[in-house]
């Protein structure tokens, strides 16, 4: 049966289904939906406004904008933005959590794995490749980011440039050199004299089995305070970060390895990498991240933290984002944000580089995985699962 049939068609086009049916895409789309943010909101426009017409073209494109605007993952704000038109707050909230919560499963499944097995040959052998291989498919999200986000534009050019080197020097993300591009941005592109007639208008160690703990990470048991600096680092994560999927990156090697030193800088790759090969959202990487920190509950609060103002930022203004979305000095903000952000992209790619291709091998494997990136459309997933092999027959303890 053709999917447009079923429902009840409403006066706008919009094909009226049971909310239970949107809210199984959004499951389907969280468990099976590889490629990144920019996939994955193709694949929203494809068949939510597309195929069934379960969604209007105008709600997508609002909803589009909106996630651009905002600091966090795009497509989960996407998502989260849907939901909230077709159900409000608690829409909002339930397609979230469908949106999220497979990947999420994924990638604690994996940390248990990692954190029981990691130390065995095998093992290391995987990530020994495909460390090698995520360098290379981050340096063509990278370009293909800046391609998109920056364009012709001189003035974001030199804001990516400065983020760049920055990044590539002090090894680590700097927050107030994002704030200070979307200062730039908004003092060049939209004066002063025009903001101001607008501002006129308006701890406990416990298992639950042999193999997964509460808070046992790679350490051994976390205490409180590292948990609660687990929470309040992604949260910042989240609250901060604008761009891709892949922008997030920078900022987590900066607190994660440079600040904290809960992983050294394989063991983020590894986490790098686990991003890469499961679907849904990018950044469930915390997931990944928090559960060797400090367990289950490590992992929980990690996604808890990053996603929540995601979903803040998406309840809260989408009224007032509807209204004034076109707003010249918002966007001029987000625009220096976002070049900001792709410049600290181009730079965590050395940074991470450094680590990752250290012999003949593995200088391979990731100019092999850029080209084959660059070149064909291959899924990500595919190119991980043949570095794990190559690794496999190359590496040699």
């Amino acid at each position: 049966m053709d999917q447009n049939d079923q429902g009840t068609k409403t006066g706008s086009g919009v094909i009226d289904v049971p909310f239970w049916r949107f809210l199984l895409y959004f499951l389907y789309l969280g468990a099976l939906g590889f490629g990144g943010p920019i996939a994955l909101a193709g694949y929203m426009q494809r068949d939510l406004v597309e195929r069934r017409r379960w969604t209007s073209e105008e709600d997508y494109q609002v909803g589009l904008a909106l996630a651009q605007l905002a600091p966090g993952p795009l497509a989960a704000q996407l998502a989260i933005y849907l939901g909230y038109v077709r159900g409000g707050i608690f829409g909002a909230t339930l397609v979230g959590v469908a949106f999220i919560l497979p990947s999420f499963l994924m990638v604690v499944a994996l940390g248990i794995l990692y954190l029981q097995y990691g130390g065995l040959w095998w093992m290391r052998a995987l990530f020994y490749g495909i460390g090698a291989a995520v360098i290379g498919i981050i340096v063509r999200a990278a370009y293909k980011l800046t391609r998109i986000t920056i364009k012709g534009d001189i003035l974001l050019w030199i804001i990516f440039g400065v983020l760049a080197l920055t990044t590539a020097w002090a090894e680590e993300e700097i927050v107030w050199l994002f704030l200070l591009g979307g200062v730039v941005a908004l003092a060049v592109k939209a004066p002063p004299e025009r903001l101001l007639n607008r501002v006129r208008h308006w701890g406990v160690h416990l298992s639950i089995a042999p193999w997964l703990s509460l808070t046992e990470g790679l350490r051994g048991p976390a205490a409180l305070d590292t948990i609660w600096q687990v929470f309040w680092f992604f949260t910042k994560a989240g609250a901060f970060v604008f761009g891709s999927g892949l922008a997030i990156v920078p900022f987590l090697y900066g607190g994660v390895v440079q600040h904290y030193g809960w992983l050294d800088d394989r063991q983020f790759l590894d986490a790098v990498a686990v991003a890469m090969i499961t679907p849904g959202p990018v950044v469930i990487t915390v997931g990944f991240i928090g559960y060797l920190v400090g367990g289950l509950m490590g992992a929980t609060l990690a996604a808890i933290g990053v996603f929540m103002p995601v979903y803040l930022f998406v309840i809260i203004p989408s009224p007032w984002f509807k209204r004034h979305g076109a707003n010249p000095q918002v966007k001029a903000f987000v625009e220096g944000v976002t070049a900001a952000a792709t410049g600290a992209i181009a730079g965590a790619c050395v940074v991470l580089g450094r680590r990752a291709i250290f012999d003949i091998p593995t200088l391979l494997i990731a100019l092999i995985a850029l080209v084959v990136v660059w070149r064909f459309k291959i899924p990500e997933p595919v190119i991980i699962a043949a570095a794990g092999i190559a690794g496999l027959l190359l590496f040699r303890g």
